[in-house]
């Protein structure tokens, strides 16, 4: 890992730059010859695939299976019965975890449920209603996340949606994971389709035959499903565009090499493209925090990969005082940050911009990933300046509310008159003067 020393050389070491998504890393135009004869920078060829789907529907579907992955499934839903029956195909202990982990997401976001209000004094207020059906894309290339399935589909679910559709890819004539349908069950998931990649975020946008259209889509996904999403926003709303997950730990004197060590690998065995960045006041800290990442990264199965994301993203950041680790936490606005602090609710306060706050010692951030409760689908790329993790807010449309009584009318409306007067809108200004004209003229005639 890096080692940069104080907060400018941080902030120049790891200034982000604007990814250019639509032209993808190098070399990743060759992977479109298969499909379209010729090299394509990534976001011409999810511009294709949409056109495709929105255009052939089911038939493009076909194709795109046919060529992404070998295999067609003669149905793309998954029938009903194999989602109330994966429980069955699944470890027990498994189910366990899950129906435990389902309940505590379940809590969390019942306590996020904003509340309708109306204040009739004040003619005003606003009313929550639920979207009435959202898509939600499961990964399933050399991994399978259950854990994403309930982290979704459940704070649609306590929103009130009226259907939720999951898609995620097929995994051959056996179909999706089963403890990917597990948590579709569990989650009360009412359709499963079997596709992958752009073309499902297609499918989810625009309908297809056999795919429903639905009014948001969400859910993380590579850097094909990521531009999917970024281009069929409008046609249908998205839940965000989530990069390679990150991670920062602000550690003091207290903190245990061990711990640290341990967090930064569990963050960087996600993708070779992970961000593990560990700040800290404590130079000394830092040659023991080496040592514990060597030692653990023989035991580990994606040690490869956790030490590519080490190598290529990672940085050991010494600052001055805490205050610098702050700001460039704050200023780095993490997916996740979490606090190795002697008394981290102390600092609680001094976070500005992250996706999630992770708590000492005994609360490393993957607890955030399976069982703590929150979605862990948060924003990253420094989105989380202005964004937030998936929640039950998501699902939700908010409608003001706007009810005068003629006694408010009559106080408010010059008020109205004079600023659309001003404005040159002259329509705007009548639409209230009307009404008090005839509630003088009602008056002068003594009638109710």
């Amino acid at each position: 890992m890096r080692v940069l020393r104080g907060l400018e050389e941080a902030k120049r070491e790891l200034a982000r730059r604007l990814v250019d998504l639509e032209q993808g890393p190098p070399g990743t135009e060759a992977q479109a010859v298969p499909l379209f004869g010729e090299p394509l920078p990534p976001g011409e060829v999810v511009r294709r695939i949409l056109r495709d789907v929105r255009e052939q529907g089911d038939v493009a579907l076909a194709k795109y299976a046919r060529l992404l992955d070998g295999y067609v499934p003669s149905l793309w839903e998954v029938a009903p019965s194999a989602i109330a029956t994966a429980a069955t195909h699944v470890a027990p202990e498994l189910m366990v975890a899950l129906e435990e982990v389902a309940e505590r997401i379940r809590a969390f976001h019942q306590a996020c449920l904003p509340k309708s209000w109306l204040d009739p004094k004040a003619g005003y207020g606003e009313r929550f209603t639920p979207i009435e059906r959202v898509g939600i894309y499961i990964p399933g290339g050399t991994a399978v996340y259950p854990s994403t399935v309930l982290m979704t589909a459940i704070p649609a679910r306590v929103a009130g949606v009226g259907e939720v559709v999951v898609a995620t890819p097929s995994k051959g004539p056996q179909g999706p994971d089963s403890a990917v349908l597990a948590a579709c069950y569990l989650a009360g998931v009412d359709r499963v389709f079997q596709i992958g990649g752009a073309q499902a975020i297609g499918a989810l946008a625009y309908g297809t035959q056999s795919v429903p259209r639905v009014d948001i889509v969400c859910g993380p996904g590579n850097l094909y499903v990521t531009l999917a999403k970024k281009q069929v926003y409008g046609v249908v709303a998205v839940d965000g565009l989530y990069g390679p997950t990150e991670t920062v730990i602000i550690a003091d004197s207290q903190a245990n090499p061990e711990f640290c060590a341990a967090d930064l690998l569990a963050q960087a065995e996600h993708d070779a493209l992970a961000t593990p960045i560990l700040v800290t006041t404590l130079a000394a800290l830092l040659p023991r925090i080496e040592q514990a990442l060597a030692r653990q990264l023989r035991s580990l199965e994606r040690a490869d990969i956790a030490r590519r994301a080490l190598d290529r993203q990672g940085c050991l950041v010494v600052v001055a005082t805490l205050e610098e680790a702050f700001e460039f936490a704050n200023w780095f606005a993490p997916e996740h940050l979490c606090l190795l602090l002697e008394d981290p609710w102390a600092h609680l306060d001094k976070v500005k911009n992250a996706g999630g706050v992770f708590l000492g010692e005994a609360t490393p951030e993957v607890l955030g990933d399976y069982v703590a409760g929150p979605s862990h689908v948060m924003p990253t790329g420094g989105t989380a300046r202005f964004s937030s993790p998936l929640g039950v807010h998501q699902f939700l449309k908010v409608t003001s509310v706007v009810g005068f009584t003629p006694q408010l009318l009559k106080r408010l409306a010059p008020t109205t008159a004079s600023i659309a007067r001003h404005e040159g809108l002259t329509a705007h200004a009548r639409a209230v003067e009307v009404r008090l004209e005839k509630r003088r003229r009602t008056a002068g005639t003594g009638q109710p």
